[in-house]
């Protein structure tokens, strides 16, 4: 409401005003700069004289609060501003010559290499002290530091739209800005720092480029001495002695373009074997110093030209725009960890391969998988009651929960049983990995057919494990009963366990949490299959001495491929169990009410009660409270572990915002024409070709595939996303 009345109250003084407005504003702008011109004082301290240009620069850049303006318009008042101050410096004489003597005198004593060579760069020696760096930077203000040009450019520019409003400065105002500030002795005693800052960030990249780290991974080999890191440094040293020779600065940017070539490969070798965040960022790093050794040069060979001043302007926009960045913890972590998130986004996708029933054949195979994993979890459930009930310490029922869940999940895997709730983290990165084609009517129906196979693959897994859990969970109960003359459970345990189940509770958050679990586990799989492609430990393993003296080559090599076709496997299996096992002990440690509800290990436990509780427990309302309860549990199980590793795939392949609408909007028509066609298969399906997984964008259906997909599914959709009916 505030907010309105001053916009009233400014359009009302801007009628009233008329014509005289631009007047008024004229006067203002004399009695400020007046005021400040007259704060200027070659004789003051470092310090006053650099706080005295930071308050010309916040005038020149300040913005009230409350404006009727948009962005363009308040840069053109800057710039009139900066203008307006020049034209009121050549009208007084005195005062400008004191200004020019002040600008002079701090200019001349400030220091400048970090400027050129430090701002806007990342500067700490590995990823973790950057990450640290930027956090203490954002908490706590900078230490004021003595002659120091870096910290008053950036104090001068605290905004990323300065970069902006610098840009669209005039050559003429440029110029009257040049000879305002500086003249050419400065001129020379900067460009004596230009040289500094080259040789400071050349000797970076040069300890970076000939590391183990960055030679392992460049092909062919090459000796030290010939490597183009090595090659830009000897460059650049005769290009700086040789007085700018011609020749040496196409050499100079030759090599530059080289050495930028060589941080591609490197990033292709490590998109191919496995991905180091820390690798990763020392090669972002490499980059920024080349592109700024780039800008340098540019501005080096750019003196007494017609470019030199757009040059400058070039190089003063380039550090307000990294300083800006620089200061971003967001920026640092999305670079440094976007090629890690895809490599383990692209593993999932290939073990979610496995995971997709594209016929009825391959669906039924997958129902009995999952009918494989019920029957284990049953005995999951079981051991989960004897260790509930044996009255350990809450430390150590938690361990031997996750010991328990650990064990029956790899022994599921070993006999070939599937958990339907592991489905959905590692077939997501499959499915997103198929959007890079929806330039096409074709590649868009493809993607649906995908979507399809996909969610049927997840019902036939829920049905398996349900289908096998409540039988089995029931012929375990009725045995212990007729074998110790007891239940299973107790009846008030059977009717609190029935009650922590019901939909009117927490069940639905702690579900929801529990998909969260399930997503985790999936990426410490794609992290300990990225960890062992990185290191090379097949190649290792495969000739390690010992081993090959105890197994023999042929077998060490097959124990090897072994491991790393299982690892993922079995460290995703652990870490689930930890996460199922460990969460609640951890959060009760700290206070919280929080716990797991995993749909298959719930249904055997409302089985359980059930059995206990006898036939008339259907007639009870908590009993279909927990049976609805278990439904939804189910479905954010799936949805959320399907939704988390969807975005985090969708993310991590660039897929752009308007494609993923588009998937969402077309997927929902076709669920809602026919939801049956999504959850089990079509009795006369065509056979369709199934989309290769590939990781390149732009893979392509064939013409057999789209001709089958109306046949096997339902209408296809338009290019504006509208269902379609196809020719049969």
């Amino acid at each position: 409401m505030k907010t309105t009345y001053l916009r009233f109250w400014a359009i009302w003084r801007r009628f009233r005003r008329g014509a005289g407005s631009a007047g008024h504003r004229h006067l203002q702008y004399a009695s400020q700069v007046d005021q400040l011109m007259h704060r200027a004082n070659p004789f003051a301290s470092w310090h006053e004289r650099a706080n005295w240009m930071i308050d010309v620069a916040e005038w020149i850049r300040h913005e009230p609060r409350v404006s009727l303006l948009d962005d363009g318009a308040w840069r053109r008042v800057r710039h009139q501003r900066s203008r307006f101050l020049l034209e009121w410096l050549d009208a007084n004489r005195e005062v400008r010559r004191v200004v020019q003597a002040t600008l002079h005198k701090t200019l001349r004593e400030s220091v400048g290499p970090e400027l050129f060579a430090g701002t806007g760069l990342p500067r700490e020696p590995a990823f973790f002290s950057e990450l640290l760096e930027r956090v203490v930077r954002l908490a706590f203000p900078r230490p004021p530091a003595l002659h120091d040009l870096s910290t008053l450019f950036t104090s001068m520019f605290p905004d990323a739209a300065d970069a902006d409003w610098l840009l669209g400065l005039d050559q003429r105002t440029l110029a009257r800005l040049w000879r305002l500030c500086a003249d050419e002795a400065i001129a020379f005693g900067y460009l004596q720092q230009i040289d500094e800052a080259l040789v400071y960030l050349v000797s970076m990249i040069v300890a970076a480029g000939i590391s183990p780290a960055f030679r392992q991974r460049l092909e062919p080999r090459m000796p030290l001495q010939a490597m183009p890191f090595m090659s830009l440094r000897r460059e650049l040293e005769q290009y700086l002695v040789g007085g700018g020779d011609a020749g040496a600065l196409r050499s100079v940017r030759m090599l530059i373009a080289v050495c930028q070539a060589q941080t591609d490969r490197i990033y292709a070798h490590l998109d191919e074997h496995g991905v180091s965040v820390g690798l990763v960022y020392h090669l972002e790093r490499m980059r920024a110093q080349l592109a700024r050794m780039s800008r340098l040069i540019d501005l080096r060979a750019a003196q007494n030209t017609a470019q030199n001043a757009a040059q400058a302007q070039a190089l003063l926009v380039d550090l307000i725009t990294a300083h800006h960045e620089r200061r971003s913890v967001r920026g640092l972590m999305q670079r440094s960890f976007a090629l890690l998130a895809r490599k383990m986004v692209e593993r999932n996708g290939d073990h979610g391969e496995h995971y997709i029933a594209r016929d009825r054949s391959e669906w039924r195979a997958m129902f009995l998988a999952a009918c494989i994993g019920g029957f284990f979890t049953a005995f999951t459930a079981l051991m989960k009651g004897v260790i509930a009930g044996a009255g350990l310490a809450r430390f150590f029922e938690g361990v031997f929960a996750s010991l328990n869940y650990s064990v029956s999940f790899i022994t599921m895997n070993a006999f070939g049983g599937v958990l339907a709730t592991k489905q959905p983290a590692v077939t997501a990165p499959a499915l997103a990995s198929k959007m890079g084609a929806l330039d096409t009517v074709e590649g868009l129906r493809a993607l649906m057919l995908e979507i399809a196979w996909l969610l049927r693959s997840q019902a036939a897994a829920v049905f398996g494990n349900l289908f096998a859990v409540i039988p089995t969970m029931a012929i375990i109960a009725v045995a212990v009963l007729f074998a110790t003359g007891a239940p299973l459970v107790t009846a008030a345990k059977a009717h609190a366990s029935l009650e922590s189940l019901s939909v009117l509770g927490v069940t639905p958050l702690f579900a929801a949490f529990t998909g969260v679990l399930l997503w985790l586990a999936s990426l410490a799989a794609g992290f300990a299959d990225n960890w062992f492609a990185l290191r090379r430990l097949r190649e290792a393993l495969t000739h390690h001495r010992r081993l090959v003296h105890a197994m023999g080559a042929a077998r060490a090599a097959r124990c090897a491929a072994w491991i790393e076709n299982n690892l993922a496997s079995v460290v995703g299996n652990v870490a689930l169990g930890v996460f199922l096992g460990m969460t609640p002990v951890v959060a009760q440690f700290f206070g919280l009410p929080i716990d797991v509800r995993h749909v298959t290990l719930s249904t055997a436990t409302a089985t359980s009660a059930v059995v206990t509780l006898g036939w008339q427990s259907f007639a009870t309302p908590e009993l279909w409270l927990a049976a609805i309860g278990i439904f939804i549990i189910g479905l954010l199980n799936v949805g959320v572990a399907f939704g988390c590793s969807l975005l985090l795939a969708l993310r991590a392949r660039d897929v752009p915002a308007r494609v993923r609408r588009l998937v969402f909007r077309t997927m929902l028509r076709r669920f809602t024409a026919s939801p049956h066609a999504f959850l089990f298969p079509e009795r006369k399906a065509a056979t369709a070709t199934p989309v290769a997984p590939s990781r390149q964008a732009g893979a392509r259906v064939s013409e057999s595939t789209a001709a089958a997909a109306p046949a096997a599914e339902p209408s296809g959709p338009k290019e504006d996303g509208t269902p379609q009916s196809d020719a049969r």
